[in-house]
C-alpha cells in the first residue's frame, strides 16, 4: 500500500540530562538529575539511570531526592542546550524544508515524496537517527514515522531511547487500539480520569465509543479524540513556527512577600527574557506574571502592550506595574514572568513616534554585545551588587520556550 503521506516525528531522549553526560563522560551511566540544587525547584529532565527509581520531569526536586538519593543534580546549561538544538535542527532541515519546531529537542519533519531520496520509511528514520548522532557529537533521537502527525508522535515515543517505529496507515487503527487513554494528544491528567469515567480505558474503547456520548461528556474535545483514534490527524507540518511565548520562573530557596523582593526576581527574569528575544529576533505584545503562593496556589495576571518590544526594561516595568492587582498578600515560592503574542521584528509594527525605550534598547544590545565577547558574568546590574548575580548569569528553576499546537 503506498503512504499517502509520510510524517516523522523525532524526539531528543532525556535531552538536557544527555547533553550533560555527553559534555562529562565521568556522569555517563549514572543517575543524572538536571535542575536547581535545591529542594524546592523542580526537576527539568532526568537520565534514564535515574527514571527507574520514579524520577520525571516537573517532579518537585525534594521528592526526586527522596526516591533517588544516589543521584547526581546538575544546574541547566541553557545555552548549551540551544547550541545543541540548533545543530539538531539544522540536520532536520537537510531532510525536508517542512522541519516544524515543537521545543527545543522535538520537531515534525515532512517527508512525503522523499523515498526517490532516502527510501523507504524505515530507511528515513534510520538516516534521520544517523544525522542528529552526527550533527551533536553523540546524542540519540527517537524516532516514529506514520501518515499523520499524530500517529508519527506517539510512535516516537513507543521505543524510547534511540527508538525507531514504523506504523503503516493500514496498521495504525490496530496498533493504537490497545494504548491508553493517556497517549491521546491532549489527555492530560485532568482529562484521562473524565474519560475513564466514561468506561473507556484504552484508545481502542474512544474509537468504538458513541460519539454523541463523548460530546456529551467532553464536548468537541470528545470528537477531537475519537478522530484520533481512528488515526484520522489531517493537520499539516507547518515549515515556520513562531514562539508562542517565552517564559522565566524561578522556584525559590526562600519565600518572598515584599515587593522589593518580588521585583528583583522579576528584573532578572526580564533580563533573561529580553536578551533570548533579542537573539531570536522576537518581539512580545504581552508580559504575564505568575506567582506561587507558598500553599501551592497558582495566580496570574496579565496585559497587552500598545507596541511590541524586546526591551528588558519595559518587561520589567510592566511586570512590576502588574503587580498592583494581585491581591493575594503571600508569602510566594515561585515568582515569574513571561513574554507572549510573539511575532518576529522584521514584520511590520505600529510604532510609537515617541517612544522612551530607544536609548534603553541601545544600551541591551550593547550588553549583549559584551557578553557574548566576555562571558555571562562580566555585568552587574547596580541592585545586584553584594548579591552576586548578574545580567544574564542568573538561572532559572525553569526556562522555557511554548509554541502552539
Amino acid at each position: 500500500m503506498a503512504w499517502p503521506r509520510i510524517v516523522a516525528h523525532a524526539d531528543m531522549d532525556a535531552f538536557y540530562a544527555s547533553v550533560e553526560q555527553l559534555d562529562d563522560p565521568s556522569l555517563r551511566g549514572k543517575p543524572l538529575i538536571v535542575g536547581p540544587n535545591s529542594g524546592r525547584g523542580i526537576v527539568l529532565t532526568a537520565s534514564y539511570e535515574a527514571r527507574p527509581f520514579g524520577v520525571r520531569s516537573a517532579m518537585p526536586m525534594m521528592k526526586a531526592r527522596q526516591l533517588c538519593p544516589q543521584a547526581i543534580v546538575v544546574p541547566p546549561r541553557f545555552e548549551r542546550y540551544q547550541q545543541q538544538s540548533k545543530a539538531i535542527m539544522a540536520a532536520f532541515a537537510d531532510f525536508s524544508p517542512g522541519v516544524e519546531a515543537i521545543s527545543l529537542d522535538e520537531a515534525f519533519i515532512e517527508m512525503t515524496g522523499a523515498e526517490g531520496i532516502f527510501g523507504s520509511p524505515l530507511q528515513m528514520a534510520q538516516q534521520i537517527q544517523a544525522a542528529v548522532h552526527h550533527a551533536t557529537g553523540g546524542l540519540t533521537a527517537s524516532v516514529g514515522i506514520a501518515s499523520t502527525k499524530y500517529v508519527a508522535k506517539v510512535a516516537s515515543d513507543f521505543n524510547k531511547p534511540n527508538g525507531l517505529t514504523v506504523v503503516n496507515p493500514e496498521d495504525a487503527i490496530d496498533w493504537l487500539d490497545p494504548m491508553p487513554i493517556a497517549r491521546l494528544w491532549g489527555a492530560g491528567p485532568k482529562t484521562v480520569p473524565r474519560i475513564e469515567r466514561l468506561g473507556l480505558y484504552t484508545i481502542g474503547d474512544v474509537r468504538r465509543a458513541d460519539p454523541a456520548l463523548l460530546e456529551k461528556h467532553l464536548g468537541r474535545m470528545g470528537l477531537h479524540f475519537q478522530s484520533l483514534a481512528r488515526a484520522e490527524d489531517p493537520r499539516r507540518v507547518a515549515r515556520r513556527r513562531v514562539a508562542k511565548s517565552m517564559g522565566s520562573d524561578r522556584t525559590l530557596e526562600k519565600d518572598v512577600s515584599s515587593r522589593e523582593e518580588i521585583e528583583q526576581h522579576l528584573r532578572r527574569s526580564a533580563d533573561r527574557i529580553g536578551r533570548r528575544l533579542r537573539e531570536k529576533g522576537y518581539r512580545c505584545k504581552g508580559v504575564r506574571v505568575k506567582l506561587k503562593s507558598n500553599r501551592f496556589q497558582l495566580f496570574t495576571r496579565q496585559v497587552v502592550l500598545t507596541e511590541a518590544t524586546d526591551n528588558a526594561d519595559t518587561l520589567f516595568k510592566v511586570g512590576s506595574s502588574l503587580l498592583d492587582q494581585f491581591l493575594h498578600a503571600g508569602p510566594f515560592r515561585l515568582v515569574g514572568l513571561a513574554a507572549y503574542d510573539i511575532s518576529r521584528e522584521d514584520e511590520p509594527q505600529q510604532g510609537d513616534l515617541f517612544s522612551s525605550a530607544i536609548g534603553s534598547a541601545r544600551l541591551e544590545k550593547t550588553v549583549d554585545n559584551i557578553l557574548l565577547k566576555f562571558g555571562d558574568d562580566v555585568v552587574k546590574r547596580a541592585g545586584d551588587l553584594g548579591r552576586s548575580k548578574t545580567v544574564s548569569g542568573v538561572s532559572s528553576s525553569f526556562d522555557c520556550v511554548k509554541v502552539p499546537d
